[in-house]
């Protein structure tokens, strides 16, 4: 239930409307961050919004796992790695936010910033890379690398980065 009463699951996908396209995305954010407060927000619920919705539902979710009052319910991976599954970057890019640095095991968060290099997804928009690099994640990637540059194709600056930054 939102605050005004009404089910999330009406509320939640009718702020486009209300608020307009450009504040849905906070508004909705918003809107979780302030039912997972209250106690309010299940996990089945919270997946059923992600289920149901549309590309800008599910990036809210996404979004909103990685808050304070989310982040805390492992329940909720199966999310993140539906996410991962997708082409959308804007998708892949929100679940490799903070919840996925808590909560993802090592091989699939490696596989996850790699698809985020290959998407051209900033490498900035994975939570922590930086600290959870390891030498398995700058294997792959240079691997990425050598395969991209056998094919011709420019080495994506974050990859070089993230090699140069943890280079052994």
């Amino acid at each position: 239930m939102s605050a005004q009463g009404a089910p999330l699951s009406a509320v939640f996908p009718a702020l486009a409307r209300t608020v307009g396209r450009a504040g849905a995305h906070a508004a909705r954010v918003t809107l979780l961050r302030d039912a997972a407060r209250a106690g309010t927000l299940t996990d089945t619920e919270l997946s059923e919004l992600y289920d149901f919705g549309d590309s800008d539902e599910k990036l809210a979710v996404l979004t909103a796992l990685g808050t304070p009052e989310l982040l805390d319910r492992p329940e909720l991976l199966p999310l993140t790695e539906d996410a991962l599954r997708t082409n959308d970057p804007r998708l892949v890019a929100a679940a490799m936010g903070g919840y996925a640095a808590r909560h993802l095991p090592s091989a699939a968060w490696r596989h996850g910033v790699l698809k985020c290099l290959f998407m051209a997804v900033p490498l900035d928009a994975v939570s922590g890379w930086a600290d959870r690099a390891d030498a398995e994640l700058v294997r792959m990637t240079r691997a990425f690398a050598a395969e991209r540059e056998a094919a011709g194709r420019p080495i994506p600056d974050d990859a070089i980065r993230l090699m140069e930054r943890n280079a052994s």
